[in-house]
């Protein structure tokens, strides 16, 4: 049986993109980098373009969908958004070739088939036009997909506590944040609802809903001037060892890097 396997491509305000799949074919999860780097980071685990059947796009800040233009029309890679989203994608500035015929609409809470994998779609809170995360079903696993959003709501929740593996936002850290230099309304702008997630709110979820399905928590998006990945892991630890859960025992932590492709995991 092929199994599951992940790869973070980038992770930040400069650029994200995930890879989802098995050896033979899989999707990408938002598409914010180059496609010159997307291709390289594919080619190390032995892929290429037409082994990416889908892109999924969570929404349309320029981080998630800088290259999207240039798969979906240059490599005719079927781009999946919602409707909103989509007529964010060919309003924004950063992506040069506009879609057309890959464009393809999802709607929340639906579910599309690509081969063995099943994507649903569920909404999350955030300021773009509009916003999803993702939950990938294969063979009896799930990961989900749940970046960029300033607060946890209940379908959210739903998923994460059913996700064998997730990637979950931890954008900042409160005290570097509000000391930082940002000015104030940009704080406003991260810390309200529909900004994104602090290492504490990331952290009290995990230790609140902590079930012994979740096997791996992938931290991702971590704030560049707001955050350091050993401040992200150590808060999300400290929250676990609170309730007794210990990292390496019961879960695995891991801070996902801005600029630099994870390891493959496989599953």
């Amino acid at each position: 049986m092929d199994r599951l396997r992940f790869l973070s491509l980038a992770s930040g305000s400069s650029g994200n993109c995930y890879f989802i799949g098995n050896a033979s074919y899989g999707i990408l999860i938002d598409a914010g980098i180059g496609i010159r780097t997307i291709r390289k980071c594919l080619r190390n685990i032995g892929l290429d373009f037409e082994n990416i059947w889908a892109v999924f796009v969570t929404h349309d800040h320029a981080d998630h969908i800088k290259s999207v233009g240039l798969l979906g029309e240059k490599q005719h890679i079927p781009v999946y958004a919602t409707r909103k989203t989509h007529e964010g994608i060919q309003r924004s500035y950063c992506v040069t070739e506009k879609l057309y015929g890959s464009k393809k609409f999802i709607e929340k809470f639906e579910t599309v088939q690509i081969g063995e994998f099943k994507i649903t779609s569920f909404p999350v809170s955030h300021d773009a036009s509009d916003n999803v995360g993702y939950t990938v079903e294969y063979k009896e696993k799930r990961f989900t997909f749940a970046t960029d959003l300033g607060v946890i709501g209940e379908e959210v929740s739903e998923h994460l506590k059913q996700a064998d593996y997730m990637v979950l936002e931890a954008n900042y850290d409160e005290t570097m944040l509000k000391t930082g230099k940002y000015p104030p309304h940009l704080k406003v702008r991260i810390m309200a609802d529909t900004g994104h997630l602090s290492n504490d709110q990331t952290g009290h979820f995990l230790a609140e809903h902590y079930n012994e399905r979740m096997k791996y928590v992938f931290l991702c998006h971590l704030s560049r001037e707001n955050n350091m990945p050993e401040i992200a892991f150590t808060t999300v630890e400290n929250y676990l060892n609170d309730v007794n859960v210990k990292v390496g025992r019961d879960m695995n932590l891991v801070t996902l890097s801005r600029y630099t492709p994870s390891e493959l995991y496989i599953f």
